[in-house]
């Protein structure tokens, strides 16, 4: 079969990015013919960005011919938005392949994809009602926020009509964009999943040196609850990762002493000995989000992951280890009572790492792929 993938980069990349380059990868080391067609946000400028929110898309003639060039049978689309567009899906469409739009967020109605601000999870854009959204800025400023409102009220119905199907990361990701009003439609519910040869054997052996939290430093990934709950419950914890609210959450950590070193961004496999070297990892997120890959690579690595109760992270996390976004002392005690207890920690982690196989391995998407690509 040969897959044309679309993807327009984020100007921060991240997870979706990591997506892509995993299913490219799998599908080539399947046997696949596999194409990918990029483009990004950040070098097409502001202006040009925005027209092409308002057009539906730019130059889809680019992607009809990269159809015909590959031969393509199915166009995996990821990001669209804002310089792909349903133009392209209807121009894959003319030149003879099946599309499937891959909905890593919730862009399809919110123009920052979270639907998160103020501290808290935001429902007020729904379906083709983007004014609230426009209204706050959520985009930062009036332009940018009322090109991506009108956009997305503009193309969201025109988009699910032209699509064969959407994909999802969770159950959890599709009811809440059945819940704004997005046109998901019977949308298949994929997982992201992790390698084989990033499956470890078993949990990792000896004593750990932290607790770990790896991913961006932004409010909506709530660091600053694991930092409190570290300082309360006297367990170390090691932050990977770098983001507008660093500095913010390096002078939290210093006013209340907490144990906390600040490592950076890291490489994959300077990340991946940190981890080793964990008792846990914690991810209190406190926006809704489908399926990180830090909860992913933890579980893998036959980590515990104590994770906010919200969004797609009870799934990968187990029901057992989860907890209000909020609220540092419930955090502390989870924290306290797996760095203390041994038994209990490994445990943990050989759940965590039998979750890893049987609900997030790459055979059971690629078998989930292929229904929706043959469908």
């Amino acid at each position: 079969m040969n897959v044309l993938i679309l993807h327009n980069r984020y100007r921060e990349p991240g997870g979706e990015e990591r997506s892509v380059s995993a299913i490219a990868a799998l599908l080539s080391n399947r046997g696949h013919s596999v194409e990918v067609l990029e483009r990004e946000s950040e070098s097409a400028g502001r202006v040009r960005a925005g027209a092409g929110m308002l057009a539906g898309g730019l130059a889809p003639s680019e992607v009809a011919e990269a159809v015909r060039r590959h031969r393509a049978d199915v166009v995996h689309a990821h990001n669209l938005n804002p310089l792909f567009g349903v133009r392209a899906v209807r121009a894959a469409r003319r030149a003879g392949a099946r599309v499937i739009v891959h909905l890593h967020n919730y862009r399809l109605v919110c123009a920052v994809a979270i639907c998160f601000r103020d501290g808290e999870v935001c429902t007020r854009c729904r379906g083709r009602n983007t004014w609230p959204g426009v209204r706050l800025r959520c985009r930062g400023n009036l332009p940018e926020a009322a090109s991506y409102g009108a956009g997305l009220a503009l193309h969201q119905r025109r988009l699910a009509h032209a699509v064969d199907r959407f994909v999802v990361p969770s159950e959890a990701a599709l009811a809440r964009l059945r819940a704004i009003g997005a046109p998901a439609g019977d949308a298949a519910v994929l997982p992201n999943f992790v390698g084989e040869a990033e499956l470890a054997d078993a949990p990792p052996a000896g004593e750990p040196r932290h607790a770990l939290y790896a991913g961006r430093l932004v409010e909506e990934k709530g660091v600053a609850t694991a930092i409190e709950a570290a300082a309360h419950a006297g367990v170390p914890l090691a932050i990977a990762g770098a983001g507008p609210q660093e500095e913010e959450l390096r002078a939290l950590a210093a006013r209340i002493a907490a144990p906390v070193t600040f490592l950076g961004r890291l490489g994959a496999d300077e990340l991946a000995r940190v981890r080793r070297a964990a008792a846990f990892s914690v991810l209190p997120s406190r926006w809704e989000e489908p399926c990180p890959y830090a909860a992913l690579e933890s579980i893998a690595a036959g980590v515990p992951v104590l994770a906010s109760d919200i969004g797609g992270l009870p799934a990968i996390a187990g029901r057992e280890n989860v907890l209000p976004p909020r609220g540092a002392e419930a955090w502390a005690a989870a924290m306290r009572r797996l760095w203390e207890d041994g038994d209990a920690r490994r445990a943990a982690g050989e759940a965590a790492l039998a979750r890893a196989r049987a609900e997030f391995g790459e055979e059971r998407f690629y078998s989930g792929l292929m229904a929706v690509y043959t469908r």
